[in-house]
């Protein structure tokens, strides 16, 4: 890589794949609010099949997270993105076959891995066009492309499908993934040179080519606040309209995409200058006031302001949290730290909407808030302990190498 790209953050390469990540999260999420409605709706599915028709998607994201992130460095970071997305085309596609409960189900579960495989993939490789000094920046600003698309993903579904319909929405999706696939054959991908004993490494089939469990942390909180965030993403559209605030649910995740965007610049550059707790513990904090917000929201300014809290709480987190797993690690294991770390927030929204869901005949939509509202609080908690006990561990074993080297 050229030197002025080293020192330059905004180069070609980084933007070129920002977009791609952006694009595919996009699809990801326009999916995400409608496929449970075009089920029970279009398909006469029951409940119980369109929450799984929603929800197998993550397994197949699961499932692709833990193969691509053992082979990635090994197959090539060129190669899994361009048949990754290859086949992200043809899943993408193949929704316009699904013409009933059982096929959407498969495509669901095929495009979910294909998703998995792209993103995966881009998550390493934006990693060699990001300067070293400039980790925290470069991984927000990569990151606000999928906070958006979290965000105007959920907001195109819900504006077209009551209007165009779940066909048309497929054919934009088709569209938009061939344009993603063009983008991915003329990015000059560069693989990383592997040592022997780094491809041996990898090549074993043991729990540790699958998992890093020097991030086993940051994932496990990931799951927690994925599975907060959920419930936004699961229930807001029918909460909103059961307080007869649908046109403010949906510019929802306009106000939250717009505090991210924001925001992102200034929690990068505090992340590489403070360090993580000085971004992580207000993200918790946030997440927590726009959950407990949500919960008594009355009117169509406070679902607004918790969208912005919702915003600065997990969106903020997400890209943080990546940035995190890239300082505990080894260039040739950022692939398997990424992908430990997205299948821990992966998981937590995939398993949210059905332990939320299962609460919901005990409990209402204002209470189910309030409790995820209180996990980033126990998530505050864990941190704490969890960070002060490895600062301990770290001193002792620096002091135990400075006494070993002074003999």
């Amino acid at each position: 890589m050229q030197e002025s790209q080293d020192e330059k953050l905004f180069n070609k390469g980084f933007i070129t794949i920002t977009l791609i990540n952006f694009i595919v999260f996009l699809v990801y999420y326009c999916f995400v609010v409608i496929t449970a409605k075009f089920a029970t709706q279009e398909l006469g599915a029951t409940t119980a099949q369109a929450g799984l028709a929603a929800g197998i998607y993550i397994i197949g994201t699961l499932i692709a997270r833990l193969y691509i992130g053992k082979i990635l460095e090994l197959v090539g970071r060129k190669a899994i993105l361009r048949w990754g997305i290859i086949f992200y085309v043809i899943t993408t596609a193949a929704y316009l076959i699904s013409s009933n409960i059982f096929i959407l189900e498969g495509v669901r579960f095929l495009n979910g891995f294909a998703y998995g495989t792209v993103s995966t993939a881009a998550n390493a490789i934006v990693t060699a066009y990001i300067p070293a000094s400039k980790h925290g920046e470069g991984i927000n600003y990569y990151g606000l492309s999928t906070s958006l698309a979290a965000a105007v993903g959920p907001f195109i579904g819900m504006l077209l499908l009551p209007t165009l319909g779940f066909q048309f929405i497929i054919w934009l999706a088709t569209i938009l993934s061939i344009a993603t696939a063009i983008a991915c054959f003329a990015f000059p991908v560069e693989n990383i040179k592997l040592t022997p004993e780094h491809e041996a490494e990898l090549r074993k089939w043991s729990l540790k080519s699958f998992v890093e469990t020097k991030v086993l942390f940051i994932s496990a909180v990931g799951f927690l606040i994925g599975f907060a965030y959920s419930s936004v993403l699961s229930f807001l559209s029918i909460y909103a309209s059961d307080l007869g605030l649908e046109t403010a649910g949906a510019f929802f995740f306009v106000v939250y995409a717009l505090s991210v965007t924001f925001t992102r610049p200034a929690t990068g550059k505090l992340f590489d200058r403070h360090g993580a707790d000085a971004v992580m513990y207000p993200s918790f904090i946030f997440l927590t006031l726009g959950l407990f917000l949500l919960s008594i929201t009355g009117n169509s300014a406070m679902l607004l302001i918790a969208g912005c809290f919702v915003g600065l709480g997990y969106g903020t987190f997400m890209s943080n949290g990546q940035a995190v797993c890239l300082k505990e690690v080894d260039a040739h294991r950022i692939g398997v730290a990424l992908s430990t770390y997205f299948i821990g927030l992966d998981l937590g929204l995939g398993v949210g909407p059905y332990a939320l869901g299962s609460l919901h005949g005990l409990l209402d939509y204002s209470q189910i808030y309030i409790i995820c509202g209180l996990i980033p609080v126990v998530v505050i908690v864990l941190y704490k302990l969890f960070y002060k006990t490895k600062r301990v561990v770290d001193s002792a074993g620096v002091l135990e190498q400075q006494v070993k080297e002074s003999k």
